[in-house]
C-alpha cells in the first residue's frame, strides 16, 4: 500500500474522482465535504470521511492535519471557499498543496495564497489526452507531485519471462513495482469464456508474462524512459 496520506476536499466530479482512483491504487484517502449525501457516497471507499466546513478553521483543527501529505483542493463551485481553503491548510502546515482553479487570475491568488501545484481542469483534459495520443503504452498516470507519479504501463517486451529481480527495476531506473495487474480466463456456468483480471502484488520471483500491466511509483523521466524500452 502507498503509505503518504492524502486530504481530497470538495467532493464533486473531480473530487470524487480523484478519491476513487488513488483509492484504487493504494492509497490512503482522508475526504472532506459539507454535503451529507456526498460523504454518504464516497465514506466506505476511502479511509476516512469528514462532515465539514473547510472555510472554517476550527473546523479544519478537527482534521489529522500534522498526518497529511498532500492535500487536493478540489472545490469548483466556490471559488472563494477554495482560495480560503487553501490558505488556512498552509497556514496550517499541510507540506504539499494541489488546488483547482478556474481561470488564470484564480491561479495566480492560488499560488500567492501558497498553492504548491495549480491544475485547470480544461487545460489538464487537454494534456492528459495529448499524452494518452502520444504515449499508448502508459495507460494512466496520477501525479502525486510536479515530478513523481504513479502509472500503469504495458509490460515491454523485452520484460517477458523475466523475474523482477534479474529485472531490478528499482536499481536501474528508479522505479518502485507496486502491483502487476493480469488478465486471466476463466469459464462461466454455460461454459462461456469471461475475462477477469488479477492483482500480484509482486516479490522478486515473480516472472512478467506478456500483456501483464506494472504499477510503478517513481519520477516522471523514469516513468517515461521505461516507456521507451
Amino acid at each position: 500500500m502507498y503509505e503518504n496520506i492524502f486530504l481530497v476536499i470538495g467532493l464533486g466530479t473531480f473530487g470524487l474522482q480523484t478519491c476513487e482512483e488513488l483509492s484504487a491504487k493504494g492509497a490512503r484517502v482522508i475526504a472532506v465535504d459539507n454535503r451529507p449525501e456526498l460523504i454518504e457516497k464516497i465514506k466506505d471507499g476511502v479511509t476516512q470521511a469528514f462532515l465539514l466546513d473547510s472555510t472554517d478553521e476550527a473546523s479544519l483543527s478537527t482534521l489529522p492535519i500534522e498526518d497529511i501529505d498532500m492535500a487536493i483542493i478540489a472545490i469548483g463551485d466556490n471559488i472563494e471557499a477554495n482560495i480560503l481553503t487553501t490558505a488556512l491548510l498552509k497556514k496550517a502546515g499541510v507540506p504539499y498543496i494541489i488546488a483547482r482553479a478556474s481561470s488564470e487570475i484564480h491561479q495566480r491568488v492560488l499560488s500567492q495564497v501558497g498553492a504548491n501545484e495549480i491544475i485547470n481542469i480544461e487545460k489538464d483534459a487537454g494534456r492528459r489526452l495529448a499524452e494518452k495520443i502520444i504515449s499508448p503504452d502508459i495507460l494512466d498516470r496520477v501525479p502525486i507531485t510536479l515530478e513523481i507519479s504513479i502509472a500503469e504501463i504495458w509490460v515491454p517486451a523485452t520484460f517477458v519471462g523475466k523475474n523482477l529481480m534479474e529485472l531490478d527495476i528499482p536499481g536501474r531506473m528508479r522505479l518502485t513495482v507496486s502491483a502487476v495487474k493480469r488478465g486471466e480466463l476463466s469459464v462461466d456456468e454455460e461454459g462461456n469464456p469471461v475475462k477477469g483480471e488479477q492483482i500480484v502484488f509482486p516479490t522478486g520471483s515473480t516472472i512478467l508474462e506478456e500483456g501483464d500491466i506494472l504499477l510503478v511509483v517513481g519520477r516522471n523521466e523514469d516513468i517515461d524512459r521505461l516507456r521507451g524500452i
